[in-house]
């Protein structure tokens, strides 16, 4: 056969194969590429998402109040949709057809977390919640149903209606049970603080505080890891009227002193409320904290006994079965979901190298593992039942595995976690999730949410190497409190401010190296380990276990009695 022959023969063979080979890498890398694209704009939206709940927060005096925090958060809900529609506009999605592809957003909060995703109205007919009275003034009872029925022209509400909007909130918590005379439910949070409430000993118990180790009483002083805790400071700030006032905080809201008028005031949407209350201007919240801690784990110890049996292994679910780890298939591996160690791993620096509060402690361990189980079910849940809700969208809604890192920022910091699945890409559906943190939020007060401050007027993040034995730490302050305000002042002109100044004039500048390029920074993820590796009688110690204490004690929780925390800032008390 003549090579002219041959060649046409391979020609004829390979340029089909060559043609269908170019085209499914031109397919396959236009399908890349628009994944690439489309994870940025989820990204880009759910970070849009974030910084409407940070600035709402920040700018917001009663954003700590529940029903406040449910405005912020369905503010930034409209903010994710809104971004999300703006970005993927240019590709012919408009925000009512993205929604269908948006299964859930999951903002996880201090001690629960709420899920934005589809639900049915329903109402119970034999629900009595409305009374009518006729024209004789007869009392005429009338079901709920009947009253908001679709027939109904005036009712908001629509029996059977589906609608978007956030579920309620779920708490971090997790039952553990030994038998019928101590079954606990125990909530945790993002920090060392917890709640317990149930049976213990045959007794119904409702207690709640911090979780620390190496607290001792020393001549009258509280040294926390052998750092004495200032109990009189002085916490100052100017607001938009140009002058410095001194303040204290407590349940997270601020009182100032109103040295003219020789008042204190709060602040409420910009208007200043006084009040007949007189506050010591000495904080003590920093050594309150500790003290309160002290106690608790005395409580803890010897009057529960909750060190001594509650594990893992005693863990039950809703259905009262012990919480095992399940295959991919969903069946059950008879490896315990949330281990079998003691969770209240109280110890001493000396015996263990670590504390409770540490972050490789069996407590630390436990409450991670219960928050990641708590958010893992309750999502599968919220997006396989998506399902049931799209109508336009055929795809089949799961729950990705997340990566151990991503956890890791979700299970230690105020987030959004943002789901969009079922778009089309070409060579494949694109199945995208986007997780962002906020850590300045008066939401949570964190090992990371303290700066100090220096006598040069600048900021630094507690493992700064150049302050690590420094001599000119003035103060502990919380990184918000950096943040710049707005207000509208007494000329109805709206300004923009910071509190924190070294004069009317100059405000505190975060130090470059420290906040900015972060090269100055010592890498770790043990806080408390580094001060001691330091030097735990520094001023750095003294200064940043104070404000953590006095920020720690002074936000607001559900828990919280009010006139009961007053009365450690009260004159006279």
């Amino acid at each position: 056969m003549k090579i002219q022959n041959l060649a046409v023969i391979f020609i004829i063979i390979v340029l089909p194969i060559s043609i269908i080979l170019t085209s499914y890498v031109q397919s396959q890398v236009k399908t890349l590429s628009l994944q690439t694209e489309y994870d940025a704009k989820l990204n880009n939206a759910t970070y849009d998402a974030v910084k409407a709940f940070q600035i709402n927060t920040i700018n917001s005096d009663s954003s700590d109040l529940a029903n406040s925090k449910l405005r912020d958060i369905e503010a930034s809900v409209n903010s994710f949709f809104t971004s999300i529609a703006n970005n993927f506009n240019m590709a012919g999605y408009n925000q009512d057809i993205l929604k269908e592809y948006v299964p859930a957003l999951v903002y996880t909060m201090y001690d629960g977390y709420y899920i934005y995703s589809p639900y049915t109205n329903t109402l119970d007919g034999k629900n009595r919640n409305e009374v009518v009275v006729d024209e004789y003034g007869r009392i005429e009872e009338k079901s709920d149903a009947a009253i908001l029925s679709q027939e109904n022209s005036n009712a908001t509400y629509k029996q059977g209606e589906r609608l978007s909007g956030l579920k309620p909130y779920i708490y971090y918590s997790c039952r553990y049970k030994k038998d019928d005379n101590n079954d606990v439910v125990i909530t945790y949070s993002l920090d060392n603080y917890i709640t317990i409430q149930g049976i213990i000993k045959g007794e119904s118990v409702f207690d709640y505080g911090y979780l620390l180790d190496n607290i001792e009483e020393v001549y009258g002083s509280i040294k926390y890891r052998g750092a004495v805790i200032d109990g009189s400071e002085q916490l100052k700030e100017y607001l938009e009227d140009g002058k410095e006032y001194t303040y204290i905080k407590t349940n997270g809201v601020k009182y100032y002193y109103d040295i003219y008028n020789n008042k204190w005031f709060s602040i409420l949407n910009g208007q200043r409320y006084y009040t007949d209350e007189r506050f010591r201007e000495e904080n003590s919240a920093g050594l309150q904290y500790y003290k309160d801690a002290k106690k608790f784990k005395e409580r803890i110890k010897d009057e529960y006994e909750l060190d001594t049996w509650v594990t893992g292994e005693k863990a039950i679910d809703e259905k009262n079965n012990k919480i095992y780890e399940l295959d991919k298939e969903g069946r059950n591996t008879n490896q315990l979901k949330l281990g079998n160690y003691s969770v209240f791993d109280f110890g001493s620096q000396e015996s263990n190298g670590g504390s409770i509060e540490d972050p490789n402690s069996n407590f630390n361990q436990q409450r991670l593992a219960v928050i990641r189980y708590s958010i893992e079910k309750n999502l599968s849940i919220a997006i396989a039942n998506y399902n049931n809700y799209s109508t336009n969208n055929p795809a089949d809604f799961r729950m990705p595995k997340l990566k151990e890192d991503e956890w890791e920022k979700i299970l230690n910091n105020v987030s959004i976690i943002s789901f969009l699945q079922g778009l089309n890409i070409g060579g494949k559906v694109y199945n995208g999730y986007s997780i962002i943190t906020n850590n300045k939020n008066k939401e949570v007060v964190n090992e990371e949410s303290i700066y100090m401050i220096t006598s040069d007027g600048q900021y630094h993040r507690p493992n700064d190497i150049h302050i690590k034995n420094a001599d000119n730490i003035t103060q502990g302050v919380l990184n918000i409190d950096f943040e710049i305000r707005s207000a509208t002042n007494a000329t109805g002109q709206y300004v923009y401010f910071n509190t924190k100044r070294i004069n009317n004039s100059t405000p505190y500048t975060g130090c470059y190296s420290s906040i900015v390029t972060q090269t100055g920074v010592e890498t770790t993820n043990n806080i408390y380990q580094y001060i001691l590796n330091g030097n735990p009688n520094s001023l750095l110690a003294q200064k940043y276990y104070t404000a953590l204490g006095r920020e720690r004690y002074s936000m607001y929780k559900t828990n919280n009695n009010l006139e009961d925390i007053k009365k450690n800032f009260l004159v006279n008390n």
